[in-house]
């Protein structure tokens, strides 16, 4: 008689809020276990387990600082205890997102934002791919949460971008590396959230500021996720959820330009 199998799991780093939380969500309603990783969002993050719990999944908050390798093994480590297995993916969403540019670039800024958008989600993937059993009938699932931007460049945000840049380059990179063990994907959201110094009013006029004219819903963003993390014939690809806007270049940063476009226009409308 053979067991039942069991339910996935999933880790979603920084998954306490925001799209995080999006993330998290959509693969419970998809029938995922999940791990909600935090670092400062404590509270949010029993909140996102509990909401998790309320659709049926076991849901576990497990903190870690992503700026330093260490407190990362220990997370993970952390993570694979409450499941009692390495989890079936990880979806690297936590960033760090400061302003620089290239004439007040700062070595430390740079370093800081690396070690957060770059090598932290490489670790993870890394030690995701020695966790893993020789049993493991189907390769677990990397996903690494970009930004449109990488596919439409402008220097604002200067550390940032380049931190997004190399860890979009490493997406192919990693799967040849890890495969055939562990698949590695990217996922490219377009502007979803008020960011940094934006306003409310800046954001209702830059989200529409894209090829299909209303705004990103954060759920088309999580649900892409779940499909990558599902689907055992892809690895090594980006997929942009942005309603094109990485086909709207622009010279600087959405917020920047936002002040100089008409009324928002009401969503649904062209």
């Amino acid at each position: 008689m053979s067991l039942p199998d069991r339910p996935k799991a999933v880790l979603v780093t920084g998954g306490a809020r925001r799209l995080g939380k999006a993330f998290c969500l959509a693969f419970a309603r998809a029938g995922w276990n999940v791990v909600c990783h935090y670092q400062h969002s404590g509270e949010e993050a029993l909140q996102t387990c509990e909401a998790v719990r309320a659709l049926g999944r076991d849901a576990y908050a497990v903190p870690g600082d992503l700026g330093r390798p260490e407190a990362i093994e220990e997370m993970f480590s952390a993570t694979v205890a409450a499941l009692g297995q390495a989890p079936d993916a990880i979806v690297n969403n936590a960033s760090a997102f400061e302003p620089d540019s290239g004439v007040d670039f700062s070595p430390a800024l740079l370093h800081t934002q690396m070690q957060v958008n770059l090598a932290a989600p490489l670790q993870l993937a890394s030690l995701l791919a020695r966790s893993i059993s020789a049993a493991t009938a189907t390769a677990p699932c990397v996903i690494h949460v970009l930004d449109q931007k990488v596919f439409n460049l402008n220097p604002d945000y200067f550390s940032y971008t380049l931190s997004k840049l190399a860890l979009e380059r490493a997406v192919a990179l990693q799967a040849q590396a890890l495969a055939p063990h562990v698949r590695v994907n990217g996922v490219a959201p377009g502007l979803i959230y008020v960011s940094g110094p934006q306003s409310d009013e800046n954001f209702d006029r830059a989200r529409s500021v894209n090829l299909l004219q209303s705004a990103t819903d954060p759920a088309d963003v999580a649900r892409t996720a779940v499909f990558l993390a599902e689907n055992p014939s892809i690895t090594g690809v980006t997929i942009a959820v942005d309603k094109g806007q990485h086909l709207v270049p622009l010279a600087h940063d959405i917020m920047f330009v936002a002040e100089q476009l008409g009324p928002a226009a009401p969503q649904g409308t062209a």
